[in-house]
């Protein structure tokens, strides 16, 4: 059934071919008003940027800073507390010596005193400031040094966690050497993580190996006895008629297990990696997938430039008519198109697909990556496909380091891109 919008779009003729940059960043984002300065998220903002290195740095650094601090303020009230105790002056004047002028000399000892302690104090401070932040430098550079010899073993942790694939799980190992500490039990436990890993891993190697042998011969064999039985002259019309639908059934059933097959594949670590130009895995596809249009009165227009990269050849080229089969599956009945190009975009290699088609709301494009998801329309229709392609497309483009966007194409239809990081 022909939808109005669709119906609408067939008279009008097919919108143009995409033009300008690649839409694979979507929508542009929602415009807010001014934000309020909220001093604390700042400082919460500016502690999570912060490593843990230097936080660790910074912690040392105050705790020993605090603690030089405190040990000065101590050291002052000790040597004030014993300079006005242990210098005490009691002057001695002859008797001829009138009382008024020896209690103003006396007093004039004791100013002296009091100026003397006040002026060695002072002297006490400033000195204690100097070494203070001297010291202060010094905790900060030992600090560092400090903090990086603590998180050595994690840095281990870390470098082995970046090194490891699906390849080199089944040896790849901390073995962290040390004391029975923290760090070591932890270092331990994802070493037993990386060894439940693997054998989940060749549980599932060997789960795909033997699904694909069970599940294909059965196949085979039933596909094999349905031509047979078809070929067969003295077989009445309806038996005929029984044995294509049985045939259509068998073939699809063949394409569903293919495509499950081929997504368990794209989902693990790529096995084979060389230099491949995508301009060539893009003409390769559109060449396979062109009788398939021509079939359903749908037009292919190509803009291809060499775009070099590294990966897996025939996964790049899985993915790329997988999406120009979906082009052609999911257009209009009449006078469809369907769009492909190549190119660099920003540093990016960049693969887009585009086609007319039918309206596709903006809140389904995301779920259509995911397995078994078609849109409400087409559910009902398994004849389209299983609803894998996508899915299969999104896998092989992250096997290859990047990502794939689709957004609803004005007029109709979808506009797929996919972005992959040019090696």
């Amino acid at each position: 059934m022909i939808s109005p919008h669709s119906a609408r779009a067939a008279r009008q003729g097919p919108p143009p071919p995409p033009s300008g940059p690649p839409a694979w960043d979507g929508p542009p984002p929602p415009e807010y008003g001014p934000v309020k300065h909220d001093p604390a998220a700042g400082i919460k903002g500016l502690t999570g940027k912060v490593s843990i290195r230097w936080r660790l740095t910074l912690t040392y650094s105050a705790m020993f800073f605090t603690a030089g601090a405190m040990l000065l303020v101590v050291m002052y009230f000790i040597i004030r507390s014993t300079l006005y105790t242990g210098f005490e002056f009691q002057l001695q004047v002859p008797g001829y010596i009138s009382p008024e002028f020896a209690a103003d000399l006396q007093q004039q000892v004791q100013l002296l005193r009091v100026n003397q302690i006040s002026e060695v104090l002072d002297t006490l401070v400033r000195q204690s400031i100097l070494v203070l932040l001297g010291v202060g430098i010094l905790a900060l550079i030992l600090g560092y040094f400090v903090a990086d010899r603590a998180l050595r073993p994690v840095t281990q942790m870390t470098a082995t966690a970046r090194k490891l694939s699906e390849s080199t799980l089944a040896h790849q190992r901390i073995g962290l050497e040390g004391p029975d500490d923290e760090l070591k039990e932890l270092a331990d436990t994802f070493d037993d993580m990386l060894t439940r890993l693997n054998v989940a891993f060749d549980t599932q190697r060997r789960f795909v190996a033997n699904a694909s042998h069970e599940l294909r011969t059965p196949l085979t064999i039933n596909r094999t006895v349905l031509e047979i039985a078809l070929s067969d002259p003295e077989a009445s019309e309806d038996l005929k008629a029984l044995g294509r639908t049985l045939l259509e059934v068998n073939a699809r059933n063949e394409k569903l297990i293919e495509g499950l097959l081929l997504l368990a594949r794209s989902e693990r670590e790529l096995a084979v990696r060389k230099p491949v130009d995508v301009k060539e895995v893009a003409q390769t596809a559109v060449d396979q997938v062109t009788p398939f249009a021509a079939e359903h009165g749908v037009t292919l227009t190509t803009e291809l430039v060499s775009t070099p990269t590294i990966g897996d050849p025939v996964l790049l080229e899985r993915s790329v008519s997988n999406l120009l089969e979906n082009a052609v599956k999911y257009n209009l009945p009449e006078n469809g198109k369907v769009w492909i190009r190549t190119g660099m975009v920003d540093g990016a290699l960049v693969v887009q697909v585009a086609n007319t088609g039918q309206h596709v709301p903006a809140y389904e494009v995301n779920s259509l990556f995911e397995p078994f998801r078609r849109l409400n329309a087409d559910r009902v229709d398994s004849a389209k496909g299983a609803g894998l392609g996508l899915s299969i497309v999104r896998a092989v483009v992250q096997a290859h380091g990047g990502n794939v966007n689709a957004v609803p194409r004005e007029g109709g239809g979808l506009v797929v891109t996919i972005r992959l990081p040019r090696r």
